[in-house]
């Protein structure tokens, strides 16, 4: 799709020429930027911008951006976006004081997703998927990455990746699928856990390769659900079979799931609400990037990332909303944003390149998504009029994205 945005009032993350693949540290307080610009998309990409003074003349598709920002697309790179119900009840037990750690002992948390979701039918859930993924894309969003882990069976774990696959097939947007089968226990294995374990890898594992379903595997390494060493076990046996990993790490305890992931090569450790010095310096000097959730942090009221150590250490750091329907009920990036300025002490300039350009390297589409530069797909978002960048996460709540662009095309 051929498309001119005009009269942009701040044109953000503007590289021309080898753009970052991620930003650590003080970097992350920069975003370069053009006023009074122009942007022209071309055949779905990204061809040029400039300021206004010399906007070039175009017959295709024009949208007048006066008073407006533009800026890349929001990259999503955590969320288990294919579920069969939401979970409303545990809400209201919260509320009444039980944890979540509570609530997952009597039946409830993951284990009540996949009962649930082993009833429902590969359709049902991907046209449920479907319509949250449309409810995210009108919110900025323009690339996802979407976890299994609610089926807790090889047939219902291969199910919820054949779901992801339809979606990657129905999308035209980048989608990343992750085998989250070690997600927790099963009630049938409560007993037996080495048995599920051995089921993962010898059963799960296998079947998901041979189908090549799934880019990345993930364990809940986590105090109740799976250890370092199982941790260890399953990643690298997803490794083998062509799975790079990405942990769900120190959600609820420092349980050593940052030190499995930075020895392991885990591309991203997740969550990281529970975090000291010895994590932090773990990950100083890997690769592996600190992926933050604050939409979880704040839904079931725990303790949030400590963004601003980790960026003192000058760690690499992405959002993500972890977009579930036990945890974290919401795929809005620009609250995702509002939440990491507000109870992380992160600047507007910090979350949004933790939500664009860190967070394509965490779903590895940083030669494609993240920043405005030439070759890069046409996938951007156009706000409502608002006065600066900071009015983003300010205005908390509120949408206030007026287009989101897909390859050109506005969705």
């Amino acid at each position: 799709m051929d498309l001119l945005i005009k009269n942009i009032s701040q044109l953000l993350q503007t590289y021309r020429q080898t753009p970052p693949a991620r930003l650590s540290g003080s970097q992350m307080a920069d975003v370069p930027s053009v006023d009074n610009a122009w942007l022209l998309i071309r055949q779905g990409k990204i061809e040029d911008w400039g300021e206004m003074s010399n906007c070039p003349s175009f017959e295709g598709e024009v949208i007048d951006a006066t008073g407006r920002l533009v800026f890349p697309g929001f990259v999503d790179s955590h969320t288990h976006i294919v579920f069969a119900a939401p979970r409303e009840q545990e809400f209201v037990d919260r509320i009444r004081g039980l944890s979540y750690e509570e609530i997952a002992k009597k039946g409830g948390g993951i284990l009540n997703s996949a009962g649930r979701l082993r009833e429902t039918s590969e359709d049902d859930l991907f046209h449920s998927a479907m319509q949250r993924v449309k409810e995210v894309t009108a919110q900025g969003t323009v690339a996802i990455e979407v976890k299994s882990g609610y089926g807790l069976t090889t047939e219902s774990e291969l199910k919820m990746l054949k779901v992801i696959r339809r979606l990657k097939d129905a999308l035209d947007m980048p989608v990343k699928s992750t085998f989250l089968g070690a997600h927790a226990i099963p009630a049938e294995y409560k007993e037996d856990r080495q048995g599920y374990i051995d089921l993962i890898l010898n059963d799960m594992l296998p079947a998901v390769a041979k189908e090549g379903l799934a880019d990345y595997v993930d364990v809940f390494c986590e105090k109740g659900f799976f250890t370092p060493e199982e941790t260890k076990a399953v990643v690298q046996k997803g490794k083998e079979l062509g799975m790079k990993p990405k942990i769900h790490a120190n959600q609820l305890h420092r349980s050593g799931g940052v030190q499995t992931g930075v020895e392991t090569g885990a591309l991203s450790v997740d969550h990281l609400e529970e975090m000291g010095e010895q994590e932090i310096n773990a990950l100083k000097g890997s690769d592996t990037i600190a992926t933050l959730l604050p939409g979880a942090a704040f839904f079931i009221n725990t303790p949030y990332p400590p963004a601003r150590d980790m960026l003192n250490a000058g760690l690499t750091l992405a959002l993500a909303s972890d977009y579930n329907p036990g945890s974290a009920p919401s795929g809005n990036m620009q609250l995702m944003m509002s939440l990491a300025c507000v109870k992380m002490r992160m600047t507007p300039q910090e979350a949004l390149n933790a939500a664009t350009v860190n967070a394509a390297a965490a779903m590895e589409i940083e030669s494609t998504h993240g920043t405005i530069t030439p070759g890069k797909a046409g996938s951007v978002v156009i706000t409502k009029p608002v006065s600066s960048l900071a009015y983003l996460p300010y205005s908390f709540g509120t949408n206030l994205v007026e287009h989101t662009v897909i390859n050109g095309k506005v969705v």
